[in-house]
């Protein structure tokens, strides 16, 4: 009889799914909001480049579970299903409603099942239709992280449906089922951890439905054994066989769950939970009241429920009628599912949450319709209860799918929010954040400042308040609402540990305000000391290290900023930020190869790191060994696969490909770089060097014009561009004009100088020349070429005196000696001694100079680092 009940129809099946469809299409144009965006946009783990395994190893929202700050939520396979919508539509939030949905719909068709267990056709597919359409359940199927309810749901029910079928015609016990269930109940768990109460309404089923035991039966036969008139029963014992069975592998699946949580209760604050008529996201803070006096009229409601409450489970547990049998099960799916989030065991992190309510409406929908199978079939009262039936789905349907629409976006969905409930900080809180994320700072503020007032005791309001008013340039506001902030910490206890006592994301606060007053210069020291008493509070807070170490790198501390990523590497040694902030530690302690070690241990963990790919391939590229051009290739071309858009990197591939002497593609990658930034000096500068170098002086020109244009200062494309227009063009004005203007913004400069001195000679004014290059030498006296070529021009002059020539009208000098001097930049900074441009060979001007240059270079280049490493810490 019970497997003929049990079958669903192809139409009930359409008609329960066309209306879960109905209610809730509009959910697909909604977004990612509250939970969502921990669980879903900021959760590494549902990302491919992620290793499964961590999904097994980290909480709900991607914390491994041994952080304290980890919520203990273990929930692997529904981490896996968001993996799954990732892997098919990325980020595209319509699949991740969509597949809600679906599982709402399968949900519902499996509650019809359970239903007909022990309700008629009719009043089974009406209590499946309330639950299809329940208001209620709006937050479990709308919003995206609901979904660990709906799997949950999905194999809770199908355990409960296979323990049904653990009882043969002879009575006699089929293990098969059994072992099925014990397996669901496990994946329910992993879904959510409410799933292991199936146990108990499973264990509820076997001794009132399956075996029709009533209380009276069963004090009856236990005072019998007691009295030793009699054994157990047959069926008892076989009752207490399968019960034993469902109960120990419970015990395993607990014991397991502790195990996972490392015996660990999470953190969570007075403000989460503390301790309704209307619907709300959240029902955290001030939103109720917490009962403190006895005289509370709330305490009377109470009693009320649970009087009635429990006069309707012993009055269920004293028959074996149907309806008693109904009754209980009804009650069972009511209250078992919800202890887990009732806080009588453990804490939780909330007060009142809809989407727990998911499987405890089962009941509820079981009641009610129990309850309207009962008057239906009184003659007079059968139409009626059809039409308030009719009433009640039609009006739930309205209500569902108009409340979707506030989960549209975090605006919509705590705006509608407070309208019901304006004690919550939180939802100010909100409030703000979703306006903050559109960076409208000023009504965001409005919110925030609001929360403080609703509740004037949270920390993280206050924060928030700070975070606002440094947004909007107002520093000094914004360290007096870090101080506030600072102010509400709980003090350390000697001897307690302080996590238990508070959020660690309040330990931001010192993070915080460190981060705000490290801007001014001579407040360093009093940003280090915030630093570290965030470390003495917590030895174990991450960030504070990592935060410090930047510091201390600004301080130019190197060794103590060396040791803080050191002591962050030994509580997280998979973040590869760390690995590359040591590696820019290690290259301004001049330790290149060890630099070079810890990018790739960053590299190793996240092979798509984009500033460990940059700066690496740039350490390869400066180390000048060939050996590492290869890779340093490689990584330059990832990373502009990362960031098609910056200039430096394509800059950087022509760099190399000149080192290699490819001069086709350094021409294409420093055209791509110019093309990305218009203006870009040191593109600019050495494509113009490149086609100098490769006999394309005529080319060169539009280049260095574009460069000036764009840096009329630029002293070495004035020196390229005069030597070009005097030797190519042999438009001496030209140079003479490009000399002219180094001079005026540096006087003391060597090669423009020497370089108009050629000009004059060009002119023939040899006095002029000569005056030049002996103001050239008195500017550079270890200079050799400058003395050589001071020693032919007196040596010209002398002979064109012995031959009573005038000196303005000598002829010109030969082709090697007349050629201007010319600079090269970057790497290619190389200048060359002989006044002939044409000779392969390149020599350095000194070894004193090259150095000076070197370690110019080398500070410039650990100043950007340090400038980028500066960007990525520094935020709040």
């Amino acid at each position: 009889v019970i497997e003929t009940m049990a079958i669903v129809s192809w139409k009930e099946i359409l008609l329960l799914t066309g209306l879960v469809v109905g209610c809730y299409w509009n959910s697909l144009s909604c977004g990612f909001v509250f939970d969502d965006v921990s669980a879903i946009l900021d959760n590494k783990d549902l990302r491919p480049s992620t290793p499964i395994r961590n999904l097994f190893l980290n909480d709900f929202w991607g914390t491994p579970m041994a952080e304290e700050r980890s919520h203990k939520s273990y929930r692997p396979l529904t981490v896996l299903t968001f993996r799954l919508n990732y892997l098919f539509s990325e980020l595209s939030a319509a699949s991740y409603h969509l597949l809600n949905v679906v599982l709402h719909a399968v949900v519902c068709v499996l509650f019809l099942r359970v239903c007909r267990l022990f309700l008629d056709k009719t009043s089974s597919l009406v209590a499946a239709l309330l639950f299809a359409v329940h208001p209620i359940h709006t937050e479990a199927v709308t919003g995206v992280v609901g979904r660990a309810e709906l799997l949950s749901s999905i194999f809770l029910l199908a355990a409960f449906l296979a323990y049904t079928k653990s009882t043969s015609a002879d009575h006699s016990i089929v293990w098969a089922p059994i072992a099925l269930t014990v397996v669901l109940v496990a994946a329910a768990t992993l879904c959510k951890e409410q799933g292991i109460t199936v146990v108990g309404i499973c264990c509820v089923h076997e001794v009132f439905v399956a075996q029709g035991f009533t209380l009276p039966m069963l004090l009856d036969t236990l005072r019998q054994v007691l009295q030793g008139k009699d054994g157990f029963p047959y069926a008892v014992l076989q009752t207490l066989l399968k019960l034993i069975v469902l109960v120990i592998s419970t015990l395993l699946l607990v014991i397991i769950r502790v195990q996972v949580i490392q015996s660990q209760l999470p953190v969570f604050t007075r403000f989460d939970n503390p301790a309704a008529v209307k619907l709300c996201c959240d029902w955290t803070m001030g939103t109720i009241p917490l009962v403190e006096s006895f005289l509370d009229l709330r305490n009377l409601a109470t009693l009320v429920f649970y009087t009635f409450l429990g006069l309707l489970a012993y009055h269920s547990l004293r028959y074996r009628h149907s309806s008693a049998k109904t009754v209980i099960m009804a009650l069972s799916l009511i209250v078992l599912p919800f202890i887990p989030a009732s806080n009588l065991f453990f804490p939780v992190g909330f007060v009142v949450a809809e989407r727990v309510l998911y499987v405890p409406s089962m009941g509820f929908c079981v009641l009610v319709a129990h309850g309207f199978k009962i008057v239906s079939h009184k003659g007079h009262w059968k139409k009626i209860s059809w039409l308030m039936i009719g009433v009640l789905l039609t009006t739930h349907a309205v209500k569902t799918f108009n409340r979707n629409w506030d989960w549209e976006s975090e605006y919509t969905l705590f705006t509608s929010a407070l309208k019901v409930n304006k004690n919550n900080a939180k939802l100010w809180n909100n409030v703000g954040h979703a306006l903050e994320n559109q960076n409208n700072y000023a009504r965001a503020l409005r919110y925030f400042l609001q929360a403080t007032r609703v509740q004037p005791d949270d920390i993280g309001a206050h924060m928030n308040v700070g975070r606002t008013y440094k947004n909007l340039n107002k520093s000094k506001e914004a360290e007096d609402a870090y101080l506030v902030a600072k102010s509400l910490m709980p003090q350390v206890i000697p001897g307690k540990k302080y996590a238990t006592r508070v959020a660690p994301n309040h330990l931001n606060v010192y993070i915080n305000l460190a981060n705000l007053i490290r801007a001014n210069e001579s407040r360093l020291e009093e940003a280090d000391q915030l630093y570290r008493q965030a470390i003495s509070m917590r030895p174990d807070f991450k960030q504070a290290y990592i935060s410090r170490g930047e510091l201390l790198l600004k301080m130019n501390k190197l060794t103590e900023a060396r040791d803080a990523y050191l002591r962050a590497l030994e509580l997280d040694r998979t973040n590869a930020d760390l690995w590359y902030n040591l590696a820019i530690v290690n290259i301004e302690m001049k330790d290149p190869s060890e630099a070079l070690r810890n990018f790739n241990h960053a590299l190793e963990l996240n092979p798509r790191h984009k500033l460990a790919l940059f700066n690496s391939a740039l350490l390869m590229q400066e180390s000048g060994e060939p050996k590492f051009w290869p890779e340093a290739n490689r990584r330059f071309l990832t990373y502009v696969e990362e960031e098609p858009e910056d200039a430096n990197g394509y800059f950087n591939l022509g760099m190399l490909a000149m080192d290699a002497n490819e001069n086709a593609a350094a021409e294409r990658w420093m055209r791509k770089a110019i093309g990305l930034q218009a203006g870009f000096r040191s593109a600019l500068f050495n494509l113009a060097l490149l086609y100098s170098q490769s006999k394309r002086e005529m080319d060169a020109l539009p280049v260095l014009d574009e460069l000036l244009r764009h840096h009329p200062e630029h002293i070495k494309g004035l020196i390229l561009k005069g030597d070009i227009l005097m030797n190519h063009k042999k438009d001496t004005r030209g140079a003479k004009t490009c000399f002219e203007r180094i001079l005026r913004m540096d006087p003391t400069n060597v090669q423009g100088k020497h370089n108009l001195c050629v000009v004059y000679f060009e002119e023939r004014d040899l006095p002029r020349a000569e005056r030049c290059l002996e103001e050239t030498l008195a500017l550079a006296p270890n200079e050799e070429y400058v003395r050589r070529h001071l020693s032919i021009v007196r040596s010209k002059m002398a002979a064109m005196s012995a031959a009573g020539q005038l000196l303005t009208s000598a002829d010109t000098m030969t082709a090697k000696e007349e050629k201007p001097k010319r600079v090269e930049e970057g790497t290619k900074e190389v200048a060359q001694e002989s006044l002939d441009s044409s000779q392969s060979d390149k020599r350095t001007k000194g070894k004193s100079t090259k150095e000076i240059k070197d370690i110019e270079e080398k500070r410039a280049a650990a100043l950007k680092r340090l400038e980028e490493i500066e960007r990525i810490l520094s935020g709040d």
